[in-house]
């Protein structure tokens, strides 16, 4: 099983493909997360947790 499909592949054996919508999907989730973890770190400051 591959990891990654290139667009001209005809193959449906894979996990993700190299698209607009894969990687947009990738950076989203990304940035969601980073969000959500600098909101738990200020949250901690603010409430004088760390």
């Amino acid at each position: 099983m591959k990891f990654v499909k290139d667009e001209e592949e005809k193959t449906r054996d894979y996990i993700f493909q190299k698209d607009t919508k894969t990687k947009f999907g990738a950076w989203f989730i990304i940035i969601v997360l980073l969000i959500l973890v600098a909101a738990v770190a200020i949250s901690g400051i603010h409430f004088k947790w760390f």
